[in-house]
């Protein structure tokens, strides 16, 4: 019976025995696979990025009602990522043919010289640059190769900035503009009151658009070789057909789309590569080293919270909420990995009261011993220098329209346009005679005049004591530059209003600096506020009510269903980006 069992026993383990050897030789076979699969060459790709859609500065992340908004940030970030990324070989682009802003166009261009600086390639294609504006063909004059349509034209010339006045409008109907501003150059004024730009205006409007320009002619011929006489010389001379921008070395191949596009396959190395947009591949953010925070501010600044113009809802406008940044850098400030700030600026401005709130964020964030950088966009411009001003470094780019350190206010008086049409307001005033000050149905007698204006003055004391404080400048020399005129980065540099020049990647090596980051090791740029999960933005949108929370709940299962999510990722896919418009002239 032992013998039994024994033989029993032997047999048992050897099956097991037998399994396990099994198993073993599978795993080994499986990992022999895996290696000989990860000695294969991977995927190679060439990145796309289409121009022909607008940009907004940056993004807040994606949103319900579609996907994120292709940004020149998440551009500059992606390109710099796939520079040290070996299956990357390669950009291809399709250049814009009409307007951009000036700051955009100088980081797309940052971000092509930055991408080109591993030594891969970029092939630009453009289907004419039928836009006279200069900025579309500056974004793109770094590329190794710039193709265009030979059917089409080039009609790059230069700038052009229109300003509505309505002034005269105003005087037809008997409308009366009563407006305060501190001071002369503070512009947005001029559109209601004036017929015409005033000597003041007219010089600040000169003074940064030749600056503008002289940037962009200075850099297209260092990008294309020539001389910056030539570059102005094929510009003085628009319009010209694609075979003479050729002759004149602002292009440098003819073709169609989709003859560019093969000839950087075949640079990239053949059938076997693979296109992607810039936009799907994004700027990653997978590192597990150093953590910088990022806040991103756009539009005008309000009270509140802030609008990433994805919810139909609220119009659909992008602002700058003082409570969302402000709580931003409260919790950067609490994270203890987080060593420092990138805050980037891309606003006009608005409400004194949030950018003083946003203000009075930043230095909570320094006192909590985190350095705060400033990265501006296309513009920083009064309230949007104003939430700038305390950072411990502010970089912008030469095109960045800033400055602008004045504050403006007032009404439309139509008692006079009422009465064209015998319409009445009579009204009757409890209280102080400031209760009416407000009131569009008449203009502001003499003492609530004065007492709004002495409001005004304070709130412009207050500004130029903040710039004062915090870019380490006496107030009387702050009150000089100030007026409220308009500067372009390059001018504010000088000035003193700026720390240095550059896009977010310069921002970004800034804060490395000033955390004592090793300048060649990756972070983690960390977004603040996060990016709301599906259901948080679902729940917002529609309340907190128990109705409501049902609905929302079934809302919430439907977006979960494949084919609800198949069509989301097909409207994402199709979706063209906004462009942020500033309440400053246009520049065309």
């Amino acid at each position: 019976m032992r013998q039994f069992f024994t033989v029993v026993f032997g047999t048992v383990v050897g099956i097991f025995a037998f399994f396990f050897v099994l198993i073993a030789l599978f795993i080994i076979i499986g990992s022999i696979g895996g290696a000989m699969s990860s000695m294969k060459a991977k995927d190679s790709y060439v990145l796309s990025l289409d121009l022909r859609q607008g940009l907004r500065d940056h993004s807040s992340g994606g949103s319900v009602f579609g996907g994120t908004p292709p940004s020149v940030v998440d551009t500059a970030r992606a390109l710099n990522r796939a520079k040290d990324d070996d299956s990357i070989k390669g950009l291809f682009i399709r250049a814009g043919q009409f307007g951009m802003a000036p700051a955009s166009s100088e980081e797309i261009r940052l971000a092509i010289e930055d991408f080109k600086s591993s030594g891969k390639f970029v092939i630009t294609h453009a289907q004419g640059f039928e836009g006279t504006s200069i900025m579309p063909y500056r974004a793109v004059s770094a590329s190794d190769e710039l193709w265009m349509q030979d059917t089409t034209g080039f009609s790059v010339a230069g700038l052009r900035s229109e300003t509505e006045f309505y002034g005269g409008v105003f005087e037809k109907f008997d409308a009366k503009p009563e407006f305060e501003q501190f001071y002369e150059y503070k512009n947005a004024v001029n559109s209601y009151t004036q017929t015409d730009f005033t000597p003041a205006h007219r010089e600040a409007t000169t003074s940064y658009m030749t600056s503008l320009y002289d940037s962009a002619v200075s850099e297209i011929a260092e990008d294309r070789g020539l001389t910056e006489d030539a570059v102005k010389a094929v510009l003085l001379s628009a319009p010209h057909s694609a075979e003479a921008a050729l002759e004149a070395k602002m292009v440098d191949k003819m073709g169609q789309v989709e003859e560019a596009r093969n000839y950087a396959r075949k640079k990239a190395g053949g059938d076997s590569i693979k296109f992607k947009s810039v936009k799907d591949y994004g700027p990653g953010n997978d590192y597990t080293g150093d953590t910088i925070a990022f806040i991103g501010g756009q539009g005008g600044v309000v009270t509140g919270k802030s609008a990433d113009g994805s919810n139909p809802f609220l119009g659909g406008g992008v602002t700058m909420g003082s409570d969302t940044i402000a709580k931003a850098f409260d919790d950067a400030a609490k994270n203890k990995s987080v060593k420092a700030i990138v805050f980037r600026v891309s606003s006009p401005g608005g409400s004194p009261a949030a950018s003083d709130q946003i203000h009075d964020a930043v230095a909570r964030a320094q006192e909590a011993g985190k350095p705060v950088i400033i990265s501006m966009g296309q513009y920083a411009a009064s309230g949007g220098y104003y939430v700038s001003a305390n950072a411990d470094k502010i970089v912008a780019l030469p095109g960045t329209i800033t400055g602008s350190i004045g504050v403006f206010g007032g009404k439309l008086a139509l008692e006079g346009t009422f009465a064209k049409v015998g319409y009445n307001i009579e009204g009757i005033t409890i209280g102080g005679d400031y209760a009416g000050a407000f009131s569009a149905a008449e203009p502001f007698d003499q003492g609530q005049r004065a007492a709004y204006r002495g409001q005004l003055e304070d709130i412009y004391e207050d500004f130029t004591n903040r710039v004062a404080e915090g870019r380490q400048i006496p107030v009387a020399r702050v009150k000089e530059i100030a007026k409220g005129r308009v500067w372009t980065g390059a001018q504010a540099k000088e000035l003193g209003l700026v720390d240095e020049l550059g896009g977010i990647m310069k921002a970004v090596e800034v804060a490395k600096e000033m955390a004592d980051i090793d300048a060649d090791s990756k972070i983690n740029l960390k977004r603040y506020p996060r990016v709301k999960s599906t259901s948080e933005q679902l729940e917002e949108l529609f309340g907190g009510s128990a109705q409501m929370s049902d609905s929302f709940a079934q809302l919430n299962e439907i977006m979960q269903m494949p084919e609800v999510q198949a069509a989301i990722k097909a409207r994402q896919a199709s979706r063209i980006g906004s462009e942020l418009k500033a309440d400053l002239a246009e520049i065309k």
